[in-house]
């Protein structure tokens, strides 16, 4: 009987934790660039560039990569699939407004499905000086909504994008 009293009581503390849980999450980190908004933006909007400073490539160099469409326009397909640390899936271009920003659909197949809308975005605080954005949103859906109350996505994300981000200051100030 007490094994049902315990089974009975984690099948409420489920609920409860499910019910509390934040039902969204949103990371992003920025960095300053000294570079002009319009070199920083060009490089930006092709996908194909991340693979120059993105954290994860670097995690495994061995990622297999193929691609859809054209790279710089909405409808561009970048797949993936990689070791443990980067999983498989997919990031398709969605919306380019020019000189602004770059929106696109993170859809992450393994080892598990989500997917979450991401963006990179220019802005001008001085002349000669790019800051760039880089973030994305999504929705906790159970039993991963229950996790939120243990695991911070920020913290979990944040280092990857704060390392993606330095990479990306180097490899474009270093252009010159």
């Amino acid at each position: 009987m007490w094994f049902l009293y315990i089974l009975l009581a984690l099948a409420v503390l489920i609920l409860l934790l499910a019910i509390t849980a934040k039902k969204s999450y949103r990371v992003s980190r920025s960095i300053n660039i000294q570079r002009p908004a319009a070199q920083v933006f060009e490089y930006l909007k092709y996908l194909k560039n991340q693979d120059q400073w993105s954290p994860w490539d670097r995690k495994d160099p061995n990622m297999k990569k193929s691609y859809q469409g054209t790279d710089g326009e909405p409808g561009f397909v970048a797949h993936w699939e990689g070791n443990k640390e980067v999983g498989t899936g997919e990031q398709e271009l969605k919306a380019i407004i020019p000189g602004k920003r770059v929106e696109s659909e993170l859809r992450f197949l393994k080892p598990f499905k989500s997917t979450s809308d991401a963006w990179l975005e220019v802005s001008t605080p001085n002349p000669g000086i790019t800051t760039v954005e880089w973030g994305f949103t999504g929705k906790n859906t159970f039993p991963f909504s229950v996790m939120s109350h243990f695991v911070s996505m920020d913290k979990m994300i944040g280092k990857d994008f704060e390392e993606g981000l330095r990479n990306l200051k180097e490899q474009l100030e270093e252009k010159g």
